[in-house]
């Protein structure tokens, strides 16, 4: 919650309750507080935007001014009640949807950066649009090392604020009006911190429908112990996505009448979107400054939440440069498991009790892990399918525990995120740095990771 928030509900707030208690004192300097709480909600929606939660509060300021009458006692406490119900609602929403999300600082010895890549693929075309004139795009944004702290200009947190599509995911777009105002801890394209060698890099490819913004307080922690992590965003797929030639759009879903090939045909896309920003890092002419020469582009790692985590297996299975891959909490689709990885291959995945993972991840991830040259298989006790993601920072405390009341996830994303983190460095400081892996080690004592052997799978 912003300072300016913070004031103007509790001025409100003291409004108030001063018009509940002593009515009749000091009347008008009740009401020169009401306007001053007037302006300051006038100036909170001048600087800071619209801000939904704050309408009960605007509510409770105009019945702060009614002044007192004569009327039935009933009326009286009807009127009370109804003011310590508003009251209670001004609360109650920032209690559980915090108009600008706060998320954890990365926690690695290295300060981040960011930047956003809009690149068009001109050898294909777009399968989810009729016009044969749409090439496909794919959007690349990467947080690197760095050596200066954010000041100033901020990438915003999530792409097309102010020209969302109605929805987003499962949240209308005005609850996002502000979310270009979080704190991401990243400055904006400085430069990368200086090192002898190039720095490993590290391609993140979301959950179905989810927007790569879900995925930064992951990448920055990644960024911050010493990766260049390019996080996508594939259009039509992600639920809001700016392409490069400005326009914002959604989800758009043309599942075929044999829908049991969608998710196989979209692995297929998601693909060949990871070998084409593969092949983009190595061109000299497409990455800023900062970044050129400064980045390993031979070897390469691919990681992925949920159907990204499947996709990061095909990547692998399909290109040579990438040398080592993990799934975070995905199901593999299609004739993925019966591929040969022969590299390594880690499997992260959420408590089974709370998310029960169906036997078409059980037995794709087996088969996966069965054939990597190692297969490493982990579950994080606590932790739910959001988990890893910044989802649950996007409620307030009292909101995130009522949620895991409901959805399990008791863990919490921070604590899920440090875990996923300190285990995918861990794992890929082998295949991408040369330095010895002590992925044990990582896990740590605080950390209550179940380490899963690795079993052939049952039959189907």
């Amino acid at each position: 919650m912003l300072l300016p928030d913070l004031v103007l509900l509790a001025a409100t707030l003291a409004i108030a309750a001063w018009r509940l208690v002593a009515p009749a004192w000091r009347q008008r300097a009740r009401m020169a507080a009401i306007g001053a709480g007037l302006l300051l909600a006038v100036a909170q929606w001048v600087v800071l935007g619209f801000t939904w939660q704050s309408v009960p509060a605007w509510l409770l300021l105009a019945l702060s001014a009614v002044p007192q009458i004569r009327t039935p006692v009933a009326l009286r406490w009807l009127g009370r009640l109804a003011l310590v119900a508003i009251a209670g609602a001004s609360i109650g929403v920032w209690a559980l949807l915090p108009a600008v999300p706060s998320l954890p600082e990365p926690d690695g010895p290295h300060l981040v950066a960011t930047e956003v890549y809009r690149w068009t693929d001109a050898s294909r075309d777009e399968p989810h649009t009729d016009d044969p004139a749409d090439r496909r795009a794919v959007i690349a944004q990467a947080w690197y090392p760095s050596a200066a702290r954010p000041s100033g200009e901020r990438v915003p947190y999530i792409d097309g604020l102010g020209r969302m599509p109605g929805q987003v995911s499962v949240m209308p777009a005005f609850v996002l009006n502000r979310y270009g105002q979080i704190d991401t801890h990243a400055a904006a394209s400085t430069p990368i911190a200086r090192r002898d060698r190039p720095w490993p890099v590290v391609i993140v490819s979301p959950g179905y429908g989810a927007p790569r913004a879900v995925y930064t307080g992951l990448a920055t922690r990644l960024a911050s112990r010493g990766f260049v992590v390019f996080v996508l965003d594939h259009p039509y797929e992600a639920a809001v996505t700016e392409l490069p030639d400005g326009r914002v759009v959604g989800l758009i879903e043309n599942i075929p009448a044999d829908h049991t090939q969608y998710m196989p045909q979209q692995q297929v896309l998601r693909t060949a979107d990871i070998r084409f920003v593969i092949d983009q890092i190595r061109r000299p002419d497409v990455l800023s400054p900062r970044l050129r020469g400064r980045i390993e582009t031979a070897r390469v790692a691919v990681i992925g939440h949920s159907f990204g985590g499947a996709v990061s297996a095909m990547a692998m299975s399909e290109d040579p440069r990438v040398v080592a891959a993990a799934n975070i909490d995905g199901t593999p689709y299609g004739d993925l498991p019966d591929r040969q990885l022969a590299r390594p291959f880690m499997l992260i995945q959420s408590d089974y009790a709370e998310t029960h993972h169906s036997e078409l991840f059980v037995n794709g991830n087996a088969r996966l892990l069965a054939s990597a040259s190692p297969g490493l298989h982990f579950e994080v006790r606590r932790a739910n399918h959001y988990s890893f993601t910044d989802t649950p920072f996007f409620f307030a405390p009292p909101g995130r525990w009522l949620l895991s009341r409901v959805m399990g996830g008791g863990r919490g994303a921070a604590d899920t995120q440090q875990a996923t983190a300190d285990l995918v460095a861990a794992f890929l400081a082998g295949p991408l740095t040369g330095r010895p892996a002590d992925v044990a080690a990582a896990r740590g004592d605080r950390h209550d990771i179940l380490v899963r052997p690795v079993a052939p799978a049952r039959p189907d």
